[in-house]
C-alpha cells in the first residue's frame, strides 16, 4: 500500500510538530514514536505519555434489545455491566477462536459503545451484523467520527485535573463519565482505563475536539514529565503488563482459554452465546497449548513467531507471540505459545534465534506489577 493510501487520523497534521516517526500500521500511518520508544516508556511507567489512538474503532449499539443480543455475540456476562461501567470481553467464532477482544462501555440501559480494534473495524461489524436477529436496536459505526487519545501514567491524574475541576480521585477503574469539560472543550467520555499496566485516563472526543486537547494536555503535562508517545511504546508497555494483542496473543486460532483470559468468559452467565460450547470444553478438558512468559537464559532477545523447542535438538513445541528486551528491567522476555506439557514455571525450552537454539525457561507474568516495581 503506497504512503498516500494509509489512513490517517485526525492528529496526523500535528506528528511532525512533535518529531514524529510514522509507520504503516494496518493500513494506517501512526507514529512508532516520538522522543524514542525507551523514553516513552520510562515516562509513563514514571511520569505520563499522551498516545493518540484515535484509529481503534467505536460503535454504537442502541434500542430495545441491545444487551440479548451482546449476550449472544460476547464471552463476558454484559448484564453485569452498571451505567457509566466499563468491560473487557471477546466475541467467538463458533470454534472458539477470537473474532476480536474489545470493550463495552455502558451508556444506559439499552445504549452501549463497543470500542474495537482498528484492524478489525470492518470484521467487527460485519460479524456483529450478521448475527443480528430483528431489527429493534440500531448498531452503528462511529469509528471516523471519533477520536481517542490515552493519557497514561502515575502522574496523569495530576495532569488531567489542571484542566478541568471534575473529581477524579472518585472515578473508579473501568469506569467512565460522559460529557467532561476539558480545559473549556467537551469530551464525550473519559474513561479510566488503559492498555499499559499503569493508571490512566481515554479520553474520547469528536475529531473537530480531539486535535486541541491533545494539544493542551500536552502543554498542561509538561512540567510534569508527560511526552507524546507512539506504537513502540504502547506495544513494550501492553507487553511487561501481559496485555494481549489481537494477531499475537488472540486471534482466530487462539483461543481466550489457551491465552490464559478465561476470567473473561462467563461459560454460566445463562445465555448460550456463541462459541460457548467450544469454550466449555477447553475449560473441562484443558487444552493443548498454552500461553507462557519466558526468560531467556542464554543471551539472545525473542521475537514474534521465532520457534520454540523442547530441547536443543528436540521437536518444535511452540512459537513466542511477542517478545523484547524489557525496558523496564533490561531483560530478555518473550510470551510464547507452547504445548501444555511445557508450560510450567522454570520449565527450561530453547528459542530459535538468528538459526541457533537459545536457552530460555519459563517464568511467572506479568512481567511488570506497579506495586512490585
Amino acid at each position: 500500500m503506497g504512503l498516500s493510501a494509509l489512513k490517517k487520523t485526525v492528529l496526523h497534521s500535528l506528528y511532525a510538530k512533535y518529531g514524529a516517526k510514522t509507520i504503516d500500521f494496518g493500513g494506517w500511518d501512526l507514529p512508532v514514536q516520538f522522543s524514542g520508544i525507551g523514553q516513552e516508556h520510562e515516562a509513563v511507567r514514571t511520569a505520563a505519555g499522551l498516545f493518540d489512538v484515535s484509529h481503534m474503532g467505536e460503535f454504537r449499539l442502541s434500542g430495545k434489545g441491545s444487551l440479548d443480543f451482546l449476550q449472544r455475540v460476547m464471552t463476558n456476562d454484559v448484564a453485569r455491566l452498571e451505567d457509566g461501567q466499563v468491560m473487557y470481553t471477546f466475541m467467538c467464532y463458533p470454534d472458539g477462536g477470537v473474532v476480536d477482544d474489545l470493550l463495552i462501555y455502558k451508556l444506559q440501559d439499552e445504549e452501549y459503545m463497543l470500542v474495537v480494534n482498528a484492524a478489525n473495524i470492518d470484521k467487527d461489524i460485519e460479524w456483529l451484523q450478521k448475527h443480528i436477529e430483528g431489527d429493534s436496536f440500531q448498531l452503528r459505526d462511529e469509528s471516523e467520527t471519533t477520536g481517542l487519545l490515552a493519557l497514561q501514567g502515575p502522574l496523569a491524574q495530576r495532569i488531567l485535573a489542571k484542566l478541568t475541576d471534575a473529581p477524579w480521585a472518585d472515578l473508579g477503574a473501568y469506569r467512565f463519565w460522559r460529557e467532561v469539560s476539558i480545559g473549556g472543550l467537551t469530551a464525550a467520555v473519559v474513561s479510566r482505563t488503559g492498555y499499559t499496566g499503569e493508571d490512566g485516563f481515554e479520553i474520547y472526543a469528536g475529531n473537530d475536539t480531539i486535535a486541541t486537547l491533545w494539544e493542551l494536555l500536552l502543554e498542561a503535562g509538561a512540567e510534569d514529565g508527560l511526552v507524546a508517545a507512539g506504537l513502540g511504546a504502547r506495544d513494550t508497555l501492553r507487553f511487561e503488563a501481559r496485555l494481549p494483542l489481537y494477531g499475537q496473543e488472540l486471534s482466530a486460532s487462539i483461543s481466550p482459554i489457551e491465552a490464559g483470559l478465561s476470567m473473561f468468559v462467563k461459560i454460566d452467565k445463562g445465555v448460550d452465546f456463541i462459541g460457548r460450547e467450544a469454550l466449555a470444553k477447553q475449560r473441562a478438558d484443558g487444552t493443548s497449548r498454552k500461553l507462557v512468559g519466558i526468560e531467556m537464559v542464554d543471551r539472545g532477545i525473542p521475537r514474534t513467531h521465532y520457534p520454540v523447542y523442547s530441547s536443543e535438538s528436540g521437536d518444535r513445541i511452540g512459537e513466542v507471540t511477542t517478545g523484547t528486551q524489557s525496558p523496564t528491567y533490561k531483560t530478555n522476555v518473550g510470551l510464547a505459545l507452547v504445548k501444555t506439557d511445557y508450560a510450567t514455571i522454570g520449565t527450561e525450552l530453547w528459542v530459535e534465534i538468528r538459526g541457533k537454539r537459545l536457552k530460555a525457561k519459563v517464568v511467572k507474568t506479568p512481567f511488570y506489577r506497579k506495586e512490585t516495581k
